[in-house]
């Protein structure tokens, strides 16, 4: 499976939302390899074992995964108004996922060293 292939599986009503970050993450995330980990979409740096972002639908909510704690940190004030557990932040409607969050979050990682993933 491919990212294209798990987005024809999805929802409509979530689809819009799933690409839309698809493509963010494809843009803002140059040289990263876009895989399928743990049946989800996730990107990782060439050479690294372990991706650093991930994207999935899930039941109840659309879900981003951000794993690197050190970014995480640097945006802590901005999550806190968000559904988020230790690495995921949750987007129950589709219509209120904030892109212009996602897209900061994708170039501090594309601009982090590697570094220490949770």
């Amino acid at each position: 499976m491919d990212a294209v292939t798990y987005l024809a599986a999805v929802p409509e009503a979530r689809r819009e939302a799933l690409t839309r970050l698809r493509e963010l993450c494809l843009s803002e995330l140059p040289g990263f390899e876009e895989v399928i980990a743990y049946g989800m979409p996730a990107y990782v740096r060439p050479g690294e074992p372990v991706g650093e972002i991930a994207w999935a639908n899930q039941k109840q909510y659309i879900s981003f995964y951000l794993l690197r704690t050190d970014v995480r940190d640097a945006f802590a004030d901005r999550l806190a108004a968000h559904d988020m557990g230790k690495a995921c932040l949750r987007f129950r409607n589709p219509a209120k996922v904030d892109f212009g969050l996602l897209r900061d979050l994708l170039r501090a990682t594309a601009s982090a060293a590697p570094g220490k993933v949770c």
